[in-house]
């Protein structure tokens, strides 16, 4: 089965292990090393506290923007729809 990353919709060969969380996008190991680096820009940036509920779930959003499965207004991208897979386009 091919696996399309979330993010650049570059094509993810079958003999690479993404990490756990990563692959439930999915996501190529170059896309989740730049969120790996945004994710730090993200907790400094809105001042973040990993130890309180609320702030995790900020990240996790912003997670789920960055990688491109939801939208800034918080809406879930269903890529099912093969229209949704083109993010140049704007949707109609």
């Amino acid at each position: 089965m091919s696996r399309v990353c979330t993010k650049c919709k570059s094509e993810i060969p079958d003999n690479i292990e993404l990490e756990p969380l990563q692959s439930t996008y999915p996501c190529c190991p170059k896309c989740w090393d730049e969120w790996k680096e945004y994710r730090v820009m993200v907790m400094n940036e809105m001042r973040l506290d990993m130890s309180l509920k609320d702030h995790r779930k900020l990240l996790k959003k912003n997670e789920k923007v960055f990688l491109g499965v939801m939208t800034p207004e918080g809406d879930v991208i269903d890529y099912s729809d093969e229209k949704n897979r083109k993010p140049e386009e704007p949707p109609a």
